[in-house]
């Protein structure tokens, strides 16, 4: 655990979607554990395509409701017209919600490649310049260390990250990645393009690197062989899998913390136990015993 006299890092959680009723309860329930460690904000991604989009908003506004802590709404340009994105933006409003999570988005499964709708907006910049005409929505975007599996090259990805925060966004969340220096690096690139705004990195405990390594090759994350090799030697053990998830999540952070980064954002996959243990090593602890309901 980390030195009582430092600065505690600030943290917030990410959700993967629900597909169905079972995974919605498995997600409230990862919430509620998580939620006595003080999240500055949580999320729930859409499924590609924007599938999952309405159990998704459900699930939000339930957090907004029912809860303490700041949800922030996903909202992506795929399969929507404009006016259709700024009603939802409207609504997520007057549901309290004041922070925006603005993505392009993935296109649907089985479609060959990202199009966009007609009447929609084409790119996350575009979306960004249309909430900020909708109300002063805070904003979160989306870089990316190892560039976009889509940018032409990474300092074009990283015009478009600029482009982002010009159009409105208040800060940038990365995509996961497993070096530090891969970070470290981004950052002098993005501070040296003119880029001021927090770049906060995405942090992707593994549980199953098969799984992740999938994940990542789609999303253009590089996995290094150290982290295949760890898992290679522990076999399929849940708890075995579990205790290197956790050394490997603490590692990572406390690097990152000693080279001044002070706030992280967990990528949970609806995991709890794993990232409340991270937040506990690096000093976070939860307000009170948490209390998990269905």
């Amino acid at each position: 655990m980390i030195s009582s006299t430092r600065r505690l890092p600030l943290v917030s959680f990410e959700f993967f979607p629900p597909r169905t009723s079972h995974a919605a309860r498995t997600l409230w329930r990862s919430f509620k554990r998580l939620e006595p460690y003080g999240p500055r904000f949580t999320s729930v991604t859409y499924g590609a395509g924007g599938s999952t989009r309405e159990r998704t908003h459900q699930i939000v506004q339930r957090m907004q409701e029912e809860t303490d802590v700041p949800a922030a709404a996903h909202l992506t340009c795929v399969g929507a017209t404009r006016d259709e994105v700024d009603q939802v933006a409207r609504d997520y409003w007057e549901a309290g919600i004041r922070h925006i999570v603005a993505l392009r988005g993935d296109a649907p499964a089985g479609s060959d490649g990202y199009h966009p709708h007609p009447d929609g907006y084409h790119y996350a910049s575009d979306l960004i310049a249309g909430l900020k005409r909708v109300v002063d929505f805070e904003i979160s975007v989306a870089a990316y260390p190892e560039t976009h599996p889509e940018a032409s090259n990474a300092d074009a990805d990283l015009d478009n990250l600029k482009r982002k925060i010009d159009a409105g966004a208040t800060r940038a969340i990365t995509q996961f990645f497993f070096e530090p220096d891969l970070y470290l690096r981004f950052m002098d690139r993005a501070r040296a393009a003119g880029i001021t705004a927090p770049i906060v990195p995405g942090i992707l405990p593994v549980v199953d690197i098969i799984s992740v390594s999938r994940f990542a090759e789609r999303c253009g994350a590089s996995v290094p062989d150290w982290l295949v090799s760890r898992f290679g030697r522990v076999g399929s053990g849940t708890q075995a899998r579990s205790s290197i998830a956790v050394s490997v999540a603490t590692e990572f952070t406390h690097r990152l913390m000693l080279e001044g980064v002070d706030e992280f954002h967990f990528y949970t996959l609806n995991r709890a136990a794993v990232v409340a243990r991270t937040c506990e090593n690096l000093g976070i602890v939860p307000a009170e015993a948490p209390v998990v309901t269905g």
